[in-house]
């Protein structure tokens, strides 16, 4: 059991992140490759994956250079996961902090993985590290990335959408209270203690640093944070799949709505209060065109806006998520 202590002041912050980490969807669903978990939820991406093992090349490269770093084990290296605090939360600037990493904690992490039974690939390199071998980690994740997670990107951003809007109507609801024991029956609020199952015996007190409740689309059954106490805490959960949108097709709703209101109102809901400018880099169309079209999602009532300062941010409404759900 994972047993997480509250004071009164981590209580006052408690936060849910508003999108997907992707270093944390990946490490989970690597575990997902080594095992048969959630069978419904995952064998159609198993199958897919296992597609591209089998035809090699860089993606089976990465993948198993990756595997290597996340083994059938109750243990990983912290390092893979730095803390979205630390700056934002894209791919890019995560595997920077992760290529940023400490000398001295490589060597420490790697050091644990080895004696937990892993055989870390370029071990010895990376835990002195090596230009080169940093250089790999960073060109591993981004393949890895682009081939195993990025065509289900939306999906993961849709699912994990619908799972923070359950969790904030829990705060409206009833407070950071009906917040922790909207977790159940994956965690136990029994204050001022949430209890989690877990593969080894373990308290983590918070001691006034709050706690960042991350939902995960690979995620499976149990909540898993970081090993090393001393960082910041974390809680990633598995997403609410009775609320996540059933295979929502792209190509439906572009004939529907026409390509480019299609993926604005997709990544709308993925990323949630997404400023113009965010929006027009991720959808590649440009500022003017992205102002037009949001126009016309916000006059059907599909998306919100709300000036915040310099910014304007975006936000799939209801019926714009009911849209989606349903394609």
């Amino acid at each position: 059991m994972l047993r997480i202590h509250f004071t009164g002041r981590d209580l006052e912050n408690v936060r849910i992140a508003r999108r997907p980490d992707p270093l944390w969807e990946i490490v989970c669903s690597l575990c997902r490759l080594q095992n048969r978990e959630g069978a419904l939820a995952f064998d159609p991406w198993r199958q897919a994956a296992g597609g591209l093992l089998r035809r090699g090349g860089a993606a089976r490269d990465a993948a198993s250079a990756l595997r290597s770093l996340v083994p059938r084990a109750a243990y990983f290296p912290d390092f893979l996961t730095p803390s979205v605090d630390d700056g934002p939360d894209d791919l890019r600037s995560g595997i920077d902090r992760v290529l940023a990493t400490p000398r001295r904690r490589l060597r420490h992490e790697l050091a644990l993985l080895s004696a937990s039974g892993g055989r870390p690939w370029a071990g010895a390199e990376l835990a002195r590290g090596d230009v080169a071998a940093l250089t790999a980690l960073g060109g591993n994740l981004r393949t890895y990335h682009r081939e195993f997670i990025a065509p289900l990107w939306r999906r993961i951003g849709a699912a994990t959408a619908a799972d923070t809007a359950l969790r904030t109507r829990a705060v409206v609801d009833g407070g950071t209270r009906a917040l922790l024991e909207s977790l159940r029956p994956m965690a136990v609020w029994e204050p001022p203690v949430l209890t989690v199952s877990y593969p080894v015996e373990r308290d983590l007190h918070l001691d006034g640093r709050g706690l960042l409740l991350v939902p995960s689309y690979f995620c499976w059954r149990q909540p898993i944070t970081l090993a090393d106490d001393g960082l910041r805490p974390v809680l990633i959960y598995p997403v609410d799949r009775t609320t996540a949108p059933p295979s929502a097709s792209p190509a439906a709703l572009a004939r529907l709505l026409g390509p480019a209101r299609a993926a604005l109102l997709y990544e709308t809901a993925a990323r949630d209060c997404a400023s113009t400018s965010e929006l027009a880099e991720a959808t590649g169309y440009s500022l003017p065109s992205v102002s037009q079209q949001l126009a016309v999602l916000r006059e059907g009532g599909l998306v919100a806006s709300r000036r915040d300062g310099k910014w304007v941010r975006h936000t799939a409404t209801p019926v714009g998520r009911r849209l989606l759900e349903g394609c």
